[in-house]
């Protein structure tokens, strides 16, 4: 996403990209998680990419603009996203409209027996953001094994060659 003067959208002129990881994790295994989404972010074989990991409560609209991806985290709760994600995206949404659209995002939802809202929920707003999709959503109810541990890590890993331009 460079102009003709080889600056890129977050005033860059490196090339590089940064991928925005936003999320709520209140619990051991929710924080399990997001230490999995980030190992496969931070994936050596990966290159030119800095993830940048903000909790929802924290993230801001100057952060938002500058990324060229993004990976949302956060729990299932009363059938909805966290409190916290949703005051990020309350605080985002209108001054980022427009100025995101067509940048990737993946999701990772955590919930003890249904993420379905949660899920749904998050897809509305990413989708009026106008951000496309880079991996399927990953949604994760029980406990947090193996195979949780490696779809989190493809899932960050898928995020961040989208924004790095390698997928």
């Amino acid at each position: 996403m460079e102009d003709r003067a080889g600056v890129d959208e977050a005033g860059r002129g490196d090339g590089s990209r940064t991928v925005l990881v936003v999320h709520h994790t209140p619990s051991p295994p929710t924080r399990e998680i997001l230490e999995a989404v980030l190992a496969g972010a931070r994936d050596p074989e990966i290159t030119g990419v800095t993830v940048r990991v903000v909790p929802a409560l924290g993230a801001t609209v100057p952060d938002v603009l500058a990324a060229d991806g993004f990976l949302f985290g956060t729990t299932a709760n009363f059938g909805y996203m966290s409190g916290a994600l949703k005051h990020f995206f309350d605080t985002v949404y209108y001054p980022c409209l427009d100025a995101v659209a067509g940048r990737p995002y993946g999701l990772w939802v955590h919930g003890n027996n249904d993420t379905a809202g949660a899920v749904a929920s998050v897809r509305r707003l990413t989708t009026g953001l106008g951000l496309v999709q880079a991996a399927t959503d990953l949604e994760i109810t029980g406990p947090v094994d193996a195979k949780v541990r490696e779809q989190c890590y493809e899932l960050g890993a898928i995020v961040a060659a989208t924004a790095a331009g390698e997928i």
